[in-house]
């Protein structure tokens, strides 16, 4: 990849102090730390983009279900687990002499 652009920034002088100590106490060029991290921090807003989307997209086709009359109430929910719960405790309980 080209490295043709250059970016400038302003920093407080004690954090370049410090972050140049720190790359070159890693034995790498300050420049290549710091496009990795702006590639993490791209690729961490991507990620973050698309869980949100994904989420908004989960919502809206459960309100689509609930306004056609696809949903079952809570209480229809808990009922069914408890049996579910029930008949696998009836399983795993030993028979009683």
């Amino acid at each position: 990849m080209s490295k043709e652009a250059v970016f400038t920034m302003k920093l407080e002088p004690e954090l370049r102090s410090e972050f140049m100590a720190a790359a070159q106490a890693s034995h790498r060029p300050a420049s290549q730390i710091l496009r990795e991290l702006m590639r993490e921090f791209v690729q961490r807003q991507q990620q973050t983009q698309a869980y949100d989307d994904y989420v908004r997209r989960k919502v809206e086709a459960a309100r689509a279900q609930m306004n056609e009359g696809q949903h079952r109430s809570d209480a229809d929910v808990a009922a069914e687990f408890a049996a579910k719960r029930a008949a696998l405790r009836n399983t795993l309980q030993p028979p009683q002499a």
